[in-house]
């Protein structure tokens, strides 16, 4: 069985992410899978325990907006569409932006853009702040299945081959957040 942490013990969870592990911690809506989006090797296990193709690329969450203004090319981005954006976090709002060379192309799979997240749900973003940085949050999920809602789903999905669990409530959100492109303002995924 993976390591479960409480909230008590976020500086013992963001150090197995710093050591490159993966972890399964609560968002908005469901379970997601995290890990150091630098670090390859632990990237590929996600997708490994997905049964998925990293082609697919997945989201950055982060605590503030500091933690993932790296990865977002500004240049490309006007002044006032960052704004806008900026005005809907934290929350459950995912943004996909133009990435700057900072986002390691595993991340981003096949994709142009770096799909990004400022989270309000207070779990997930105190892993970050923990970790001290933004990290890799996709479902925790086989693929083909239902999003784990709870622990003993994932659990029940990863058994051993999960190194870490976040075991703390879900935020209040029914389904994973809207994705919209910034600049279009297109829904990605409703």
């Amino acid at each position: 069985m993976a390591v479960r942490f409480t909230l008590d013990e976020l500086d013992a969870a963001a150090a197995l992410l710093r050591r490159g592990g993966v972890i399964a911690y609560p968002t908005e809506a469901v379970f997601g899978l995290g890990c150091d989006p630098h670090d390859r090797t632990a990237f590929a296990r996600i997708f490994e325990l997905k049964q998925r193709p990293a082609t697919q690329g997945v989201l950055l969450i982060a605590a503030d907006f500091a933690q993932i203004e790296r990865y977002i090319d500004l240049a490309a981005v006007p002044p006032g569409v960052l704004a806008q954006v900026q005005a809907s976090w934290p929350g459950p709002h995912t943004w996909i932006f133009p990435r700057s060379a900072a986002v390691p192309d595993w991340v981003a799979g096949a994709h142009a853009g770096i799909a990004l997240r400022v989270t309000a749900h207070a779990p997930a973003a105190a892993l970050c702040r923990a970790f001290g940085g933004a990290l890799v949050s996709t479902s925790a999920n086989p693929h083909g299945e239902p999003p784990a809602r709870s622990a003993a789903t994932v659990e029940a999905y990863f058994g051993d081959r999960l190194e870490g669990l976040l075991d703390a409530p879900l935020g209040d959100q029914q389904k994973p957040t809207v994705i919209r492109d910034a600049i279009s303002g297109a829904i990605i995924r409703s």
